[in-house]
């Protein structure tokens, strides 16, 4: 999104995520993200989507040949030491409209993981912002359909709790990109204890998000404080089934010390501190390997 509202390339140094920044991080696979802004016309939300398709493709894979798109779990336990593995994700289902068609395609030019809403309602279903609250219509069933017969995820984060509840029983391969717990810190894009239940019975994943608004009500939000929330996913049995969704260039309110992706290098020495060698190799990297589509 950001690279395509500045029309700008992998270099540029507002991106939390740029290429400097990934070759000096730990992070080998990374997540990049369709989102259309609330302001394009609806009438030009799928061109701007394959837009930013194209933005992918020709400014961040092909000038660079060590990063590479990633559509398995073979193809990340395929990269070299020194290669990066990208990964084409949608947030949100507003550019397609009532044409399914439109995310079989998105589906055949790379995306991974389907964010079925933003906060805001679609044709598929409401999101967390929309006060009515529904869960999924016709079209909705169909997204899920779809998902389940390419092996790609549905992403949970954003969708109203009714829709959480309906996706969770229909699709096969379910992930919350980016939140944290509820009990932790009362936000409504957080998790509450009973869907956080329901993730771990359908073996699914959540994405724990450095978003500050999300992690804790302070002044000043540390990574002691992102950690109370995964001390508290720990106690839920959620050892299997957590990993990291920081939301980098999806928002500029990051906790402290961990504003970029270079900043896992000082997640992990912390980790490193905190929890033992079998949670962290879990949340780093094993359990989004045992969870991905195949």
């Amino acid at each position: 999104m950001k690279m395509w509202l500045y029309d700008t390339d992998f270099l540029d140094q507002r991106l939390h995520v740029n290429y400097p920044r990934w070759m000096n991080s730990p992070a080998q696979v990374q997540c990049f993200a369709i989102y259309i802004p609330e302001h394009v016309p609806t009438e030009a939300k799928f061109t701007v989507a394959l837009h930013m398709i194209d933005i992918f493709y020709e400014r961040i894979i092909k000038p660079y040949r060590n990063i590479r798109i990633v559509q398995s779990v073979r193809d990340m336990e395929s990269l070299e030491l020194q290669e990066k593995g990208a990964l084409l994700t949608l947030e949100g289902l507003d550019c397609i409209g009532y044409e399914l068609f439109k995310l079989r395609t998105l589906i055949q030019l790379g995306v991974k993981m389907i964010g079925m809403s933003w906060n805001n309602p679609n044709l598929a279903v409401d999101g967390i912002g929309e006060q009515r609250g529904c869960g999924l219509t016709d079209l909705g069933r169909k997204v899920i359909e779809l998902a389940n017969q390419t092996k790609t995820w549905i992403d949970l984060a954003h969708i109203s709790e009714q829709g959480f509840d309906e996706a969770v029983e229909l699709a096969d391969h379910i992930i919350v990109s980016h939140a944290n717990s509820r009990v932790v810190m009362p936000h409504p894009r957080n998790l509450t204890d009973r869907q956080i239940q329901a993730i771990v019975a359908k073996d699914g994943l959540v994405g724990l998000t450095f978003v500050r608004d999300f992690v804790a009500d302070k002044s000043v939000v540390t990574i002691n404080d992102l950690f109370e929330h995964i001390h508290y996913f720990l106690q839920l049995g959620c050892e299997n089934h957590l990993v990291f969704g920081s939301d980098f260039d999806g928002t500029d309110h990051l906790i402290d010390r961990v504003q970029s992706i270079e900043d896992y290098h000082f997640l992990q020495g912390k980790m490193r501190q905190t929890f033992p060698k079998g949670v962290n190799k879990k949340i780093l990297f094993q359990n989004f390997l045992a969870h991905f589509p195949n």
